[in-house]
């Protein structure tokens, strides 16, 4: 059956999830274009990818204090839920609030960017779905600070591992959490 990463990796594949095509490829929101596709939206789409998901993060982010976790719309709201119940199920009760950054504040109501349950001085963690330039990471992680948050630590599932992500990410100060990287779906690509 393998390790949980062999089990997640191999869920990429089942859930139809990776994507890899090395003569048209695709269009990366950079603009470049990739020989390979990650969908992490299909694959937590799937109850057992989020438990792996759940179980992983869980496992990595033992020894870390946190208060909260979330990131930027729409990819990380299911990441931070899911991790979150499997912390509060798991035997040490671990009650980690979420939070989402909105791409853009409300026009109405409040006008808030962030939405969720935060307090000022909170020890957050950053989650995204796959890491390429960390672009949207680094905004999440941008709008946490202004709002008061610690943001020591950022989790993804896939780190793609192009256009120097984790060196930009290292920059601001952030340990970087990635569950997988683009070699690890490659491998499991490649067994039966």
């Amino acid at each position: 059956m393998g390790s949980p990463r062999e089990q997640l990796a191999k869920a990429f594949h089942d859930t139809q999830s990776f994507k890899w095509d090395a003569e048209k490829g695709f269009k990366l929101a950079s603009g470049e274009i990739s020989p390979f596709y990650v969908d992490c939206r299909t694959l937590v789409a799937h109850p057992e990818a989020r438990r792996l998901v759940a179980e992983l993060a869980y496992a990595r982010l033992t020894g870390i204090e946190l208060d909260c976790l979330g990131g930027l719309e729409i990819g990380a709201i299911p990441i931070a839920v899911t991790i979150s119940d499997f912390a509060c199920a798991a035997a040490h009760q671990r009650l980690w609030r979420t939070f989402v950054v909105r791409k853009q504040a409300k026009d109405h109501g409040l006008g808030k960017l962030i939405e969720g349950s935060i307090r000022p001085g909170d020890r957050a963690l950053i989650v995204d779905d796959v890491l390429t330039s960390g672009g949207s990471l680094l905004k999440a992680v941008a709008a946490a600070r202004e709002a008061g948050l610690r943001v020591d630590h950022a989790l993804v599932i896939v780190d793609r591992q192009e256009q120097d992500g984790k060196a930009r990410v290292e920059r601001e100060q952030l340990s970087l959490i990635s569950l997988l990287t683009v070699q690890d779906l490659l491998v499991a690509l490649k067994r039966p």
